[in-house]
């Protein structure tokens, strides 16, 4: 029986690990997932949700967010009491044949989410300076996956942290839309939706991009990355220093998860405010939103919310193409890790890099960003139920978690969220 703890670490390190994520200063890898979930791409969805159904449905960002928490705190747990990614977990215990396709449909679903978020990106640059989005493509593309692979993670990853703090440019831009607070907090707490298909197919899209495959993989690993790179061993830590770090883990899963909702609702609230509320309910994308915001609530909402998309989409490509890589190399044991060099490592630096490049062609394939996202749902709707049912699975099996198996809370959570997602896929299949 192999169970994620054993005596003899070093207690020094253990005591700097555990300092080093205590407080703001110690999020993370739960914030970083977190802030990543809102890519250009979720953006997209959550401008479509305002602009076509006004606030009606800004209760689904509280409605998800326990949902979120949920899930990304066990992707959590299975990684810093395993010392394992979740596809190299899954792997190890029920086999490699079953992860084969899910790993193909994740690489499936990046690609899509890397192409459609950097078109999203040189779109919004051209909005703030002019420059054609076509130029653009290829060096974003290209200088977010040179980074990936360039940068020491402990750089890297406190790049990504500062990142994060473009999550508040959406909060800011809203009060510039000047929306009708008081129909918002009444939608904000009474659930409400109408039972037709177009309203289906938006719930189904705004479940798919909040609760994403790529967000559970890249948790569990980063969090096996984090201790690791302050010198801590976690399959030999002992009971009592394992819940000090699942406590602080889950404290940063809470914070990111937070955020994450935080700018989901208030990208519904600015559309509502400023596009449905106007008539301007016809807008695709999230580039398109901050164009057309610019003569409804002015130059600062509009510049906010481009500044909004470049910040988010640098912050998620890198989320996107490293859990695939990370869910590759644990399917076919190959070396991996931000923390490992290009030498080290050089089939998961490559699928960072295929993934990237993929994406900047599927920019030049012609296949219009709404197409792409509807792609990318569909693929989620397949494999998020899949692997939640996987996760709840392997998170009770006792030869994994052993004691640090979920309380009754986290299990509910996690169960109704596999449901809930189980539910959506069939929803999405009854809307093509």
């Amino acid at each position: 029986m192999r169970i994620g703890w054993r005596a003899g670490i070093d207690t020094t390190l253990l005591r700097a690990s555990r300092e080093a994520r205590k407080g703001v200063h110690g999020l993370g890898p739960g914030l970083i997932t977190g802030v990543a979930d809102d890519d250009p791409s979720g953006i997209s969805t959550y401008t479509i949700t305002g602009a076509g159904h006004g606030y009606q449905l800004l209760w689904l960002s509280l409605a998800t967010l326990p949902m979120n928490m949920a899930v990304q705190a066990l992707c959590a747990r299975l990684g810093l009491v395993t010392g394992r990614g979740l596809a190299a977990t899954i792997a190890h215990h029920y086999g490699r044949r079953l992860l084969f396709p899910i790993v193909v449909l994740l690489l499936v679903a990046n690609v899509v989410n890397i192409g459609a978020d950097i078109g999203a990106i040189a779109a919004a640059i051209e909005l703030l300076t002019g420059v054609p989005s076509p130029a653009m493509v290829i060096p974003v593309g290209v200088g977010i996956a040179l980074v990936e692979v360039v940068v020491p993670y402990p750089q890297l990853a406190r790049v990504l942290k500062l990142l994060t703090l473009v999550i508040f440019a959406y909060v800011v831009g809203a009060f510039f839309s000047h929306p009708d607070w008081a129909a918002a907090g009444r939608a904000t707490v009474i659930p409400r939706a109408d039972l037709d298909r177009d309203t289906l197919a938006v719930v189904v899209a705004i479940l798919g991009t909040t609760i994403s495959p790529y967000l559970f993989f890249w948790q569990a690993s980063e969090e096996v990355e984090e201790e690791q790179s302050h010198g801590v061993d976690v399959v030999r830590l002992e009971p009592r220093q394992i819940r000090s770090l699942l406590r602080a883990a889950h404290f940063d899963v809470a914070t990111g998860m937070a955020m994450a909702n935080v700018g989901f609702y208030f990208v519904v609230l600015t559309s509502a405010a400023a596009l449905y509320a106007t008539g301007e309910t016809d807008v695709q994308t999230a580039a398109q939103a901050a164009d057309a915001l610019r003569p409804l609530a002015g130059d600062g909402a509009a510049v906010l919310f481009a500044l909004g998309i470049v910040g988010t989409g640098l912050l998620a490509i890198p989320v996107l193409a490293g859990s695939v890589a990370y869910a590759a190399a644990e399917l076919f044991d190959w070396p991996e890790g931000l923390s490992n060099t290009f030498r080290r490592a050089p089939q998961f630096y490559g699928v960072i890099a295929l993934a990237t490049v993929l994406g900047i062609g599927l920019t030049f394939s012609g296949l219009s960003e709404i197409r792409a996202l509807y792609v990318a749902a569909i693929v989620n709707g397949v494999v998020a139920p899949v692997l939640l049912v996987f996760i709840m699975v392997t998170a009770h099996d006792p030869r994994v978690l052993g004691p640090f198996r979920p309380g009754l809370l986290l299990s509910a959570l996690g169960w109704l969220t596999a449901a809930a997602m189980g539910a959506a896929a069939v929803g999405l299949f009854l809307t093509l």
